[in-house]
């Protein structure tokens, strides 16, 4: 199928978007998908506040956004926008880094308050930078994502069937004509 890379744009080890990102990896590959996972707080500082794009680090991740058919780039929203570590590193990729690609926009947040941010301050970046297809975004307030002790991410009820039905349609985007998507279940 295709090969996909997910973006987190967290700059939070313990992150929610981060963990949710990884949740939604699990069921991309379950259908069939290959899932390569980024997180943007791993690259090298230096390389993002410097504004380095011959560094290595950013060259490698140049290198999977061009491999890939399709990203699901997810970020908190602070300042009702997306993350800086994620500006940084979308300042650094070749300005029509997207293009062809199929993108799904998914961000947290503390508040439904902040809903607009994926669709007024992610999906216009996301387009300049030549996106061929950005599928409907996807907004989950943090409170609905709850984390175990062991890692396990639960998603409540509330927001796990309009979730998954945006990631069920996301992985059709990229599936060959013809071919029928995985419907989700929301557990």
């Amino acid at each position: 199928m295709a090969v996909i890379l997910s973006v987190s744009g967290s700059p939070s080890a313990t992150s929610r978007t981060s963990r949710l990102l990884r949740h939604l990896d699990a069921r991309l590959e379950s259908d069939g998908h290959e899932v390569v996972p980024l997180d943007v707080r791993d690259l090298p500082a230096q390389a993002l506040l410097g504004a380095d794009p011959g560094h290595p680090a950013i060259a490698r991740v140049a290198a999977l956004v061009d491999r890939a058919d399709g990203l699901v780039v997810g970020t908190p929203v602070y300042k009702a926008a997306y993350s800086g570590v994620l500006k940084a590193l979308l300042d650094l990729l070749p300005q029509y880094a997207l293009a062809g690609k199929t993108v799904l926009p998914l961000a947290t947040g503390g508040s439904v308050a902040h809903v607009l941010a994926v669709d007024y301050a992610l999906r216009p970046v996301l387009n300049s930078m030549g996106a061929g297809h950005i599928t409907q975004g996807w907004f989950v307030v943090d409170k609905e994502i709850t984390v175990s002790a062991d890692g396990q991410v639960t998603v409540a009820a509330s927001a796990a069937a309009p979730l998954y039905d945006v990631l069920g349609r996301f992985s059709a985007a990229l599936s060959p004509a013809g071919s029928r998507p995985t419907l989700y279940a929301t557990g």
